[in-house]
């Protein structure tokens, strides 16, 4: 069984490529921008091109824009393999990652645009205490109780407290399957953690005759 996982969510681009549970081949850059452009050739980098007979990818919440370009390219691929797909929260692999290294009870703080950031809590082995919220900095600092917090949001709450360190991790595709299977089974559809910046126009009131 091949997957391969795919990872624009964020600030990152990244890709893996597992044959079962073991990584074959990764890549992962921190692009800000473009995802759709450096996706297609990290995928096409990889051995027979990424193909897999089944795709992951973050679901979010993160960059509306990196949001879709990997469920889209994600959903694709699936389709024209003949392969399944399906998705993982952008908190949820954070902190699998990091609850691996340090069992302490964390909290996954991300950039979450507008001035707030999206938080959610996780606990050793590996459990989600809340869902992902989006709050100001100030609400989020407080909703720590003594936590540690990672994530690119982090900045904003050192700003606020001197006491919590900045960390600016990011979402990586090589740990995509230190996730319980439950936690990437998440249907392929974005998950915003917030409204839209546009909203469609409203309707027009039809002109009595």
């Amino acid at each position: 069984m091949r997957t391969l996982v795919i990872d624009t969510a964020t600030a990152a681009c990244s890709v893996a490529l597992f044959e079962d549970e073991q990584l074959v081949a990764h890549t992962h850059d921190v692009v800000g921008r473009g995802h759709a452009e450096r996706l297609v050739p990290m995928i096409a980098a990889l051995p027979d091109g990424g193909r897999a007979d089944r795709v992951l990818v973050d679901v979010g919440p993160g960059s509306f824009t990196g949001i879709r370009v990997g469920i889209a390219a994600a959903r694709a691929l699936a389709f024209g393999w003949g392969g399944a797909v399906a998705g993982y929260g952008a908190p949820s692999l954070v902190a699998v990652a990091a609850l691996a290294d340090d069992p302490r009870p964390l909290a996954v703080v991300m950039e979450g645009g507008h001035g707030e950031v999206f938080m959610q809590g996780f606990a050793a082995p590996f459990a989600a205490l809340d869902a992902p919220r989006s709050l100001t900095p100030a609400a989020a600092l407080a909703a720590l109780d003594g936590r540690r917090a990672i994530g690119s949001g982090t900045r904003w709450l050192a700003a606020l407290d001197a006491d919590v360190p900045p960390d600016e991790t990011l979402p990586d595709a090589r740990h995509a399957l230190l996730l319980p299977p439950a936690a990437r089974a998440l249907a392929p559809v974005p998950f915003y953690g917030r409204a839209p910046d546009a909203k469609l126009p409203a309707a027009a009131t039809p002109t009595a005759v």
